[in-house]
């Protein structure tokens, strides 16, 4: 099966059926460099995007010409010249382009632990997102250099929770809520962060007693936070958190809404007092793609088939669906299905078409039939993963250079590790049928 890279690509050039929701994903990544700040074709193209997302600067010249074999073998050279040097991480959203010369492939929660357990190399090339590569720095040792190979390959979820926005919500929920715990000792809110989120709301729910959560371990990281407080504040993304916590059995009129444009996001005194978990108002683009309608052709056309989807999809299209679970999930429950089962699945579509290819003994299909891969994900690209390499490795002439370092400052640092090492802790739940 051809990868979607090679996909959209004949889609564009007519000699393959089929829609991309976007013309422009067929052009490479680096010709939205250094332009307005934008998430890039993709899922994410309608997305606000603050005026302060990092840019990434001109790709040079010999990178941006250079033909697909050539890249590739001055990649595998400058691995094989690094060796144990340099630990290549990469998400299960990247193009297959990337992944191919992965030493780790994985979800959040996987990544956050393989960073953890590479300690002897000098550098992590982190082949993901912004976030990603901030969460790689604070947990590997201070003498690592993390490198993301594009500095635009920022994520538009987390940018919809900003410091200054949550900040806010904390002071009027301290003021509506007060800070003295109850009888049992459980304090008014535990701040609860996804993984897509940055460094500094990290720290701050380090700074407040609050964890971090991937969408493999939500429900436990749910259930440390009630042991300690009466609710939960939990952002950036919705959908995760709602869907975990009516797992938990927790009703959706004790979740509302926080929006950070309004007082109490919303919200009425009453409704707040009586919230379980009050839930940010934010998304994840990809997986918001996921519909009823989708969910209801693919049943039509193939009365068989199993739905599984991400829990960031809506909470309608994870009730509707078979299962749902994290990537990791998706990736075993497909690897452990009897030959000739067919699935389809509703998540970023270099994923499902990688176990399409991976797992021919199975019909495997996105939900989606419009190609619209992850908008920042597609930034990497094997252009600047061979700038980023051959960098590391120097010349006669130019020394060893390490090219875009994500690097967190200590004073949000401190208090995000606490977070994450609280995460790290809590042991991931299974995904949950329906």
């Amino acid at each position: 099966m051809a990868s979607v890279d090679t996909t959209i690509q004949l889609i564009e050039r007519g000699t393959m059926p089929g829609q991309a929701c976007a013309p422009e994903l067929a052009e490479p990544p680096w010709t939205f460099d250094g332009i307005a700040p934008t998430y890039g074709p993709g899922a994410s193209m309608f997305d606000v995007i603050p005026e302060s997302a990092p840019r990434q600067g001109e790709l040079p010249a010999t990178y941006r010409e250079a033909t697909a074999s050539e890249l590739h073998h001055r990649i595998l050279a400058a691995k094989e010249t690094l060796g144990d040097r340099v630990v290549l991480l990469a998400h299960f959203y990247q193009r297959d382009e990337v992944v191919q010369y992965a030493d780790f492939v994985g979800d959040s929660f996987q990544l956050a632990n393989a960073a953890k357990a590479s300690p002897r190399a000098e550098a992590i090339v982190f082949a993901g997102v912004h976030f990603m590569a901030e969460t790689a720095d604070l947990l590997s040792r201070p003498d690592q250099a993390v490198i993301l190979p594009n500095l635009a390959a920022g994520c538009s979820m987390a940018d919809m929770a900003d410091l200054d926005s949550v900040e806010e919500a904390w002071e009027q929920l301290g003021e509506l809520y007060g800070t003295s715990a109850d009888a049992s000792g459980r304090l008014p809110v535990i701040p609860v962060t996804y993984m897509n989120s940055s460094a500094a709301l990290k720290g701050f729910c380090g700074e407040h007693g609050g964890i971090v959560c991937t969408s493999s371990n939500a429900e436990a990281v749910l259930a440390w936070a009630f042991e300690r407080g009466q609710r939960v504040l939990f952002f950036p993304d919705q959908h995760l958190g709602r869907n975990t916590a009516k797992a938990m059995g927790i009703r959706e009129e004790h979740m509302p809404i926080w929006n950070p444009r309004r007082r109490l996001g919303g919200n009425s005194p009453e409704t707040l007092t009586d919230a379980r978990v009050i839930l940010w108002h934010g998304f994840c683009s990809v997986h918001k793609r996921f519909t009823l309608d989708q969910i209801a052709r693919a049943r039509t056309a193939h009365p068989e088939v199993r739905v599984i989807v991400h829990p960031e999809c809506t909470a309608t299209v994870v009730d509707a669906a078979d299962a749902y679970g994290s990537t990791d999930f998706i990736v075993r429950t497909i690897a452990a299905a009897p030959a000739g089962s067919t699935f389809a699945v509703g998540t970023e579509i270099n994923l499902v078409q990688r176990l399409a290819a991976e797992f021919p003994q199975h019909t495997i299909f996105c939900l989606d039939d419009v190609v619209c891969p992850c908008s920042t994900m597609y930034r990497i690209h094997p252009g600047y993963l061979a700038w980023v390499l051959e960098a590391l490795v120097g010349t006669a002439e130019r020394p060893s250079e390490v090219l875009n370092r994500i690097a967190v400052d200590d004073s949000v640092a401190i208090p995000a590790r606490i977070a994450l090492e609280r995460m790290l802790a809590t042991r991931p739940g299974e995904a949950v049928s329906v």
